[in-house]
């Protein structure tokens, strides 16, 4: 999904006022303010990569400041590595305090942190990744937090790169397309962050394996609709043997099968509530997520939901608001001018 949004449509008076309701309400919650309320700018545009969300930001110069309270108001539990494409961001957190421009920074909405972007209009293009995704300890990228790192050389530049080209190119993405760009950020932000913490195979065992499991969990994601996932493939491409496999799930809440099934479930729970799709068959929808069977498909979604599949698009096509995209809430109220 892509969602676009501008102050342009609003009075001057109004905009920051505007600017600060959808940082908190879309990101976290946190103060802001400005020098510049009377004649505020801002652009706001985000992409959904399934596991992670990469944002466009350009706006006037403003402070902000996330407090403890904030902290405990709201906390996505993410971690931030924005590209500073535009202006001076300084931040403080944890300690650190950095001046970036036109580089890379790591911050965590789990802990307080001051910031300020000057330097007349300012443009950032901002990374949110769950803590947990990334298969690196906390305290390792602890240390990273409030640096700012090359954006023009090595694997910052080849991030950064991808950066631009997600924010360019990805609305014109379908969503099956972002969410496996979703995983290719994991890939490149774990690589990226792996380096600035030194050789990541000195880890410790129980990081190896929290490694190793996220990329079984991004490998299942990323082939879903292919019918022939299954633990023993998973293993197979992996490189490990199938006990070993079962192993990794040993503290998860599902095993392995259990994860796959549920993720397909999701799937197609989506699909059918999409009116996008409303004309393409419940059998159709199950396929592409990997059931071969309409009558096990049916038979595990009333398990999972209570319904049947046609039943939950009945009701979900019955309760959609009937307007044009252009009228979608979810585009926001402010279009581009």
């Amino acid at each position: 999904m892509v969602l676009r949004a501008t102050s342009g449509a609003l009075e001057r008076k109004d905009r920051f006022d505007w600017f600060c309701e959808r940082v908190s309400s879309d990101v976290m919650p946190i103060a802001l303010n400005t020098r510049h309320a009377e004649d505020f700018e801002a652009s706001l545009m985000s992409l959904d990569l399934g596991v992670a969300q990469l944002s466009s930001v350009t706006c006037s110069p403003v402070f902000s400041r996330r407090s403890s309270a904030h902290v405990r108001r709201g906390d996505p539990e993410n971690l931030q590595l924005a590209l500073i494409t535009q202006g001076t961001f300084r931040i403080s957190q944890r300690g650190n305090d950095s001046v970036v421009e036109g580089g890379l920074v790591l911050t965590d909405t789990s802990r307080p942190s001051e910031g300020a972007f000057t330097g007349g209009p300012v443009e950032s293009l901002v990374m949110q990744i769950p803590r947990q995704a990334l298969a690196l300890g906390s305290d390792r990228v602890d240390r990273l937090l409030a640096q700012g790192f090359a954006a023009d050389v090595g694997s910052g530049a080849i991030l950064a790169d991808f950066f631009k080209s997600l924010v360019t190119r990805g609305p014109n993405c379908s969503p099956e397309e972002l969410r496996a760009m979703g995983v290719v950020t994991l890939d490149l932000t774990t690589a990226f962050l792996a380096r600035l913490l030194g050789d990541p195979g000195q880890a410790p065992a129980e990081a190896r394996a929290q490694e190793a499991l996220q990329r079984v969990y991004r490998f299942i994601e990323n082939n879903l609709g292919d019918l022939g996932l299954t633990p023993q493939m998973i293993a197979d491409r992996h490189n490990m043997s199938l006990r070993r496999l079962h192993a990794l799930f040993t503290d998860q809440p599902l095993t392995v099968a259990a994860c796959i099934r549920q993720r397909r479930l999701e799937r197609a729970h989506t699909d059918l509530a999409s009116g996008d799709l409303r004309g393409r068959p419940v059998q159709a929808i199950a396929a592409r997520w990997g059931f071969s069977s309409g009558t096990a498909f049916s038979r595990a979604f009333r398990e999972a939901y209570g319904i049947t599949p046609t039943e939950h698009r009945a009701l979900s096509l019955a309760a959609a608001p009937q307007h044009s995209e252009h009228g979608n809430p979810a585009f926001g109220a402010h279009q581009a001018r």
